[in-house]
């Protein structure tokens, strides 16, 4: 269902008693006549806005609900990647001795986490997102697209606050003499791959979400998707691993350039292969303007099917 401002055709002529009502009516508040949309058409991009305090009322409610009744509450956001940090660095650093690109593996496993939490996150929520707010649905109008956004950018603070963890172990390693850190000016480009997550994340999940609303095996899939995902995308070991002849199909995973970008802009490991990135960055497009077209097609059925 999509609200559009009702045309003048057919309206009452000023002249007579109703039409002045009418006018009267009309100047004091406008027409809207609610009708259904069908085909393949764009995001109105001013719907979503206008409907802006809406996000960020949906947004805060996530973040807030995230970590009710919780014993440890926000605790929870630093325990989850120091606890796989400990796992890994057991597992792929003593045991199988993966190489870490000439920094320490743990240090190397927790800046990759760093964006590859986000990710996970935001894609867990958004995919479920419509299903979990079927009674608003099913009762209000608003953009639907709104809900999978707000649960994507609830992962920020979880972000952020990794983000403290990371520095923290950083300036440990640092002071420790076991890694040098140096700041430069590559750091200023952790904002883009941190953004290229986020868009990831809802590509995937606007996906994920309109299909769940018909199909509830997505909820059954979800956890399946995310674990081969983690499999292909270079946390646990290096991207040096991959021979170079993969390297442009490897990046067709964009979270591969994502981490390899991370790592680059805080550890100084090796140039990330732009050609990499640049796979990546042209694939999470295809996924967001093919995702927001399906969507907006089936959104018109959300309230019957949800």
């Amino acid at each position: 269902m999509n609200p559009q401002v009702a045309s003048n055709v057919n309206a009452p002529s000023p002249s007579t008693e109703a039409g002045k009502l009418a006018t009267a009516a009309g100047a004091q508040s406008p027409l809207l006549r609610i009708r259904s949309t069908g085909g393949w058409r764009a995001v109105d991009v001013s719907e979503l806005w206008r409907f802006r305090e809406l996000l960020w009322f949906m947004m805060v409610r996530d973040i807030k609900i995230r970590y009710k009744q919780t014993a440890l509450g926000i605790a929870w956001a630093v325990i989850q990647p120091l606890s796989t940090v400990l796992i890994f660095s057991l597992l792929f650093g003593r045991l199988a001795r993966l190489p870490s690109d000439g920094v320490p593996y743990t240090l190397s496993t927790l800046v990759a986490l760093l964006p590859w939490q986000l990710f996970v996150y935001a894609l867990s929520q958004s995919s479920n997102s419509l299903v979990a707010e079927q009674r608003l649905i099913a009762k209000v109008y608003f953009p639907r697209l709104i809900v999978p956004m707000a649960s994507v950018l609830a992962g920020v603070v979880d972000f952020l606050i990794a983000a403290l963890l990371t520095l923290g172990a950083i300036i440990i390693f640092d002071v420790a003499g076991w890694f040098h850190f140096t700041l430069r000016l590559r750091v200023l480009a952790l904002p883009g791959f941190a953004l290229l997550a986020l868009v990831t994340a809802l590509a995937v999940g606007i996906w994920l979400s309109a299909l769940n609303v018909k199909y509830r095996d997505v909820r059954y899939v979800l956890p399946f998707i995310t674990q081969m995902w983690l499999f292909v995308t270079p946390v646990a070991y290096a991207s040096t691993l991959v021979p170079s002849a993969y390297r442009a199909l490897y990046g067709l995973n964009p979270m591969a350039g994502v981490v390899e970008g991370f790592r680059w802009g805080i550890l100084g490991t090796r140039t990330p292969d732009w050609t990499l990135i640049f796979v990546s960055t042209a694939m999470v497009l295809a996924l967001l303007i093919s995702g927001l077209f399906y969507f907006r097609r089936v959104e018109r059925s959300f309230a019957d099917l949800v």
